[in-house]
């Protein structure tokens, strides 16, 4: 039963949508196991280039079943825009599937998660103010509003006229806002609800099917692992767990079908938002990357903050997903450096630090230690194999791997299909 969690060793955008399309090419089923659509995923095929925020990569291969798992929240506006956004693009979205567990994100979950950000000041966390928090709220609380409720119209209403007195009282007492009406509200969910029956169905079931018949299953996650809501940088972290154990959760499937996890790290380090970032780079370098990287927020516009390659919180990733391999991604944005550097650990009041801090008191006042390897200077993008890599890029892949003691099995040199290695095959 092969099924391979695919997710973020870092703090997201890695470049999980080009790996998750590669191998989407020899997998029967992909499925999105965490978050929402504050997650965007880019993925270039030849001149045409799609962004993905709830559909699974997989959606561009016609014979690939794609499913939008329980751990998911879904708003039924962003995913109807997307499905219109592919269909115009020529993409059939038959061969998706959206789990009837999944909840729903309604309209007060967005304001609520607006001013509740807003009313934070200087204390703000970064929150894209799609609503996600807010409805894994309500989830655990137990007045979440499922998929399966939503297609249900007397079981809707009534859960609408429960939550919306809670929810409307909050907004017009604590927030002084404008409550929500119920019918307006009914009515264009119920909409929605008409558009997106034939999506809806037990994906467990069908995961289940896929996974006892031997075919490939990718699950693919969304953030990445520092954004974890129990293991990342509390509180600057998303509403959902992006870590492998979650993919079992998040879709509905016992711990045994997972039989590989494949970690995606950029060759360099990123980061959206606030907290503390030991190896970020606020020098020419830094904007370098951020310039070549094209480190812009798929879905906010966000400018990313850049950096060195961080092996602390590598190696505390690989120790929390259990991962298997590992898929380096923009080593080509690297080709102009003289110089490339990898962070092997850090230094806090005169003390060598090689496990990633819990506190983040005190990973603020972590210094990197680095290791310093020399550059290539020349293109990467034409490279197929691994031995048509440049040394000094061979050497710096080499390295990487005997620091985190695990094998990097992709290597993308650049943002197409076919710009990507594969030093060894996962299926």
């Amino acid at each position: 039963m092969p099924g391979l969690v695919l997710l973020g060793a870092q703090w997201g955008d890695e470049g999980k949508g080009k790996v998750t399309d590669y191998l989407a090419q020899k997998a029967s089923m992909v499925v999105r196991y965490q978050g929402g659509n504050n997650a965007g995923h880019t993925v270039v095929v030849g001149d045409n280039e799609f962004k993905l925020r709830l559909i699974p990569s997989g959606i561009l291969y016609p014979d690939t079943t794609c499913i939008i798992g329980n751990g998911v929240v879904i708003d039924p506006r962003v995913l109807l825009k997307e499905l219109a956004y592919l269909q115009e693009k020529g993409v059939d979205t038959s061969h998706l599937y959206i789990s009837e567990r999944a909840h729903v994100i309604m309209p007060y979950h967005i304001l609520i998660d607006t001013l509740e950000e807003e009313s934070k000041g200087d204390a703000k966390i970064g929150t894209t103010k799609n609503g996600i928090g807010p409805c894994y709220m309500d989830k655990s609380a137990r007045v979440g509003i499922r998929m399966i409720d939503l297609l249900d119209k007397e079981e809707f209403a009534a859960r609408l006229q429960n939550v919306l007195a809670q929810k409307n009282k909050l907004l017009v007492k604590l927030y002084d806002a404008k409550p929500f009406d119920f019918d307006a509200l009914y009515n264009e969910y119920c909409g929605y609800a008409d558009q997106l029956r034939q999506y809806v169905t037990d994906t467990s079931l069908l995961i289940d099917t896929a996974l006892k018949k031997g075919d490939n299953v990718v699950f693919e996650g969304a953030q990445g692992t520092l954004l974890d809501l129990d293991h990342g940088t509390y509180p600057y972290v998303t509403s959902s767990n992006p870590v492998a154990s979650s993919a079992c959760v998040g879709a509905g499937i016992g711990p045994v079908n997972i039989t590989n996890v494949l970690g995606i790290v950029k060759a360099y380090t990123t980061r959206v938002g606030e907290g503390p970032f030991p190896t970020e780079l606020t020098d020419d370098i830094g904007e370098h990357l951020q310039k070549v990287g094209c480190e812009f927020g798929t879905v906010t516009g966000r400018s990313r903050r850049c950096g060195w390659i961080d092996m602390v919180m590598l190696k505390y990733a690989i120790r929390l997903s259990g991962i298997t391999g590992l898929a380096l991604m923009k080593l080509d944005v690297l080709d102009d450096m003289e110089t490339v550097k990898i962070c092997t650990h850090y230094e806090a009041e005169g003390k060598r630090i090689d496990a990633f801090p819990t506190s983040l008191k005190q990973l603020a006042k972590c210094q990197p230690v680095y290791e310093e390897l020399p550059g290539w200077q020349c293109s990467t993008q034409q490279a197929r194999t691994f031995d048509e890599l440049p040394i000094n890029a061979q050497n710096y892949i080499k390295r990487l791997e005997d620091l985190t003691g695990v094998t990097i099995k992709i290597i993308a040199v650049g943002p197409k299909r076919e710009e990507t290695i594969i030093k060894e095959d996962l299926f």
